[in-house]
């Protein structure tokens, strides 16, 4: 029987050989081109997270792995398979070990794809999504401070039901199994899975969560959208000139890295996944396609 995700622990972290699947130097899914890193060394991003869970259960992974949605794993476009990464939902500190070992998503503007697990222990089911940061880990360096064991709000004796598949938007491409890459693809043979954020049978199962320490540092801070940051403060000048009026706050944060001035362009703060989206894709049209997740 399938553990309860509030009871499954964190992945542990252990040094693994590349795998010889999901990792060549590039591949192209949906006509847009993704270089797979040399590394995982000191990677960090923040951006929004997805999970995918029943309708991908047991299917192949990147990494010819059969995916299991009760395991802490995630899928990711870049890092090197299998790689280990904490990811912390900024919304509330909650913070999770995954062992990343697929490729995705390959919708909207998601950077990780975490397990029905995952998802279930940063308190994201309800939502499907979450504004998340990912931090590399070194497993052959000490691993960063641990998840406090999870305790549910009512004891559990059973296994968690797999929640009911629901299917995706027409809008939204799914990529799985089923569907081929583009011959200009040069993966290997075991497929790809990615989803958009699938709905739950009710609502999620209630945790009481202790945060590892150090988790709360982020949470609740104010998260705004980065649309741009220079060294000369007249284009920072220009881009908010260009921007003002179209959104709400903005504003240019100064920054001394290194002894050199940064000069960075901010809108919000931002409250939720729905107006993070709605940001970046009006930038987007805007002429600005690397807007991104930043912290105060």
């Amino acid at each position: 029987m399938a553990t309860a995700p509030q009871f499954v622990p964190d992945a542990i972290p252990r040094v693994e050989p590349r795998s010889h699947y999901g990792n060549p130097p590039y591949y192209e899914v949906f006509g847009k081109r993704y270089y797979v890193l040399a590394s995982s060394a000191d990677y960090v991003e923040r951006g929004v997270a997805s999970w995918y869970g029943p309708g991908f259960h047991r299917e192949l992974t990147s990494t010819r792995e059969s995916y299991d949605m009760y395991a802490m794993t995630a899928a990711h476009k870049t890092l090197p398979l299998p790689a280990y990464v904490r990811v912390t939902n900024l919304q509330n500190g909650r913070s999770v070990v995954v062992r990343v070992n697929d490729r995705g998503p390959f919708v909207g503007n998601r950077i990780i794809d975490l397990s029905y697990s995952a998802a279930a222990r940063l308190d994201m089911l309800r939502d499907g999504t979450a504004m998340v940061e990912i931090r590399s880990i070194d497993p052959t360096q000490s691993l960063p401070p641990a998840s406090v064991p999870l305790t549910a709000a009512a004891p559990l004796t059973v296994a968690a039901p797999l929640p009911a598949a629901a299917p995706p938007s027409p809008a939204t491409p799914t990529l799985t199994a089923a569907t081929p890459l583009p011959a200009s693809t040069p993966l290997p043979a075991a497929p790809l899975t990615a989803a958009a954020p699938l709905a739950t049978s009710g609502a999620p199962l209630a945790v009481a969560a202790t945060l590892p320490t150090g988790a709360t540092a982020n949470a609740h801070k104010p998260l705004f959208v980065q649309a741009g940051a220079f060294s000369d403060p007249g284009n920072a000048d220009r881009l908010v000139a260009k921007l003002r009026g179209r959104f709400g706050t903005i504003f240019i944060r100064h920054d001394v890295i290194a002894g050199r001035s940064m000069y960075r362009v901010r809108l919000g703060p931002v409250p939720d996944v729905p107006t993070f989206d709605r940001i970046v894709q009006a930038l987007e049209q805007a002429g600005l396609p690397d807007a991104h997740l930043a912290l105060d």
